[in-house]
């Protein structure tokens, strides 16, 4: 896994906060598996963009594409081979990722924990029957773990960055430790932070974009914006759009009667819409 990748990052925040003119960026939260929801997400931003005028996409991937929900190999090679025609796209690590990578490396302390918090459902995405590794030695129960992933698919996880800077926003899977500055930000705190993260209130000098927390509705602060909605768990995969000054919401919901607006009122719709817009 990478480090810092960049879009022309900007200064502390004196004003409204900005993508670079004539960018529009989406941010994807965490898809744990679930296919369904990713496939629907991702037509409704090519409808998001066909309903606006021309702008330089760019797709962010906010970590933990796999694990928990039942088709993680299905989101790996959908989004290992999505080349949307004009995109710059972007993933970025988040603490699952980092999990798997450390088995396929030999870390065999990992495998029970990585097993119970959703690694069986992605073992079993990859047709492999992770009960029996509940009773192999560590060691033997790596082996069979790597020769359920495909090469293809481990190279492909391995190249994503940890952070990703557009304007006055910063993307990250979890969050980053207030009052360090991002060059020497542990890469365990951008994969797995909570605390002191989501409770400090003082401005970082971007805008976090982040996943890793799940809350019902988009969590959104002065200072960061969570949007890891529990696909796996609630059935609703969100994702923020920016451009300019503006910042809106769009949803797949596992729902396919209505949505959920961010004010938390019920609507007759399609399972995708935009959910909520503002100027940020």
């Amino acid at each position: 896994m990478k480090g810092l990748a960049r879009l022309f990052g900007g200064s502390a925040l004196f004003r409204r906060p900005t993508v670079p003119e004539g960018y529009r960026v989406y941010a994807i939260g965490d898809i744990h598996g679930r296919d369904d929801l990713l496939e629907e997400l991702l037509a409704a931003i090519e409808a998001d963009c066909c309903r606006r005028s021309p702008a330089k996409l760019v797709l962010v991937f906010l970590g933990d594409l796999i694990d928990r929900g039942a088709s993680s190999k299905d989101v790996v090679e959908r989004l290992r081979t999505y080349r949307p025609a004009g995109a710059r796209i972007v993933f970025l690590a988040g603490n699952h990722e980092e999990v798997l990578l450390r088995i396929i490396d030999g870390e065999t302390r990992l495998v029970p924990d990585w097993l119970r918090f959703g690694g069986a459902e992605c073992l079993r995405s990859y047709g492999a029957d992770p009960e029996p590794l509940r009773k192999m030695a560590p060691e033997q129960a790596i082996g069979v773990i790597r020769s359920a992933i495909p090469a293809a698919h481990v190279e492909f996880l391995r190249s994503f960055d940890d952070t990703f800077r557009a304007g006055d926003y910063l993307f990250v899977h979890a969050g980053i430790r207030p009052g360090i500055p991002l060059a020497e930000q542990a890469p365990s705190d951008l994969r797995w932070i909570r605390e002191p993260f989501l409770t400090d209130g003082a401005e970082h000098g971007f805008l976090v974009v982040h996943g890793h927390t799940i809350r019902e509705g988009v969590d959104e602060r002065v200072n960061r914006i969570g949007i890891d909605t529990g696909a796996y768990r609630y059935g609703i995969l969100t994702a923020v759009a920016l451009e300019g000054t503006d910042r809106w919401f769009l949803q797949a919901n596992a729902d396919q009667a209505n949505f959920m607006d961010l004010s938390g009122n019920r609507a007759n719709s399609s399972a995708l819409d935009a959910v909520s817009s503002q100027s940020g």
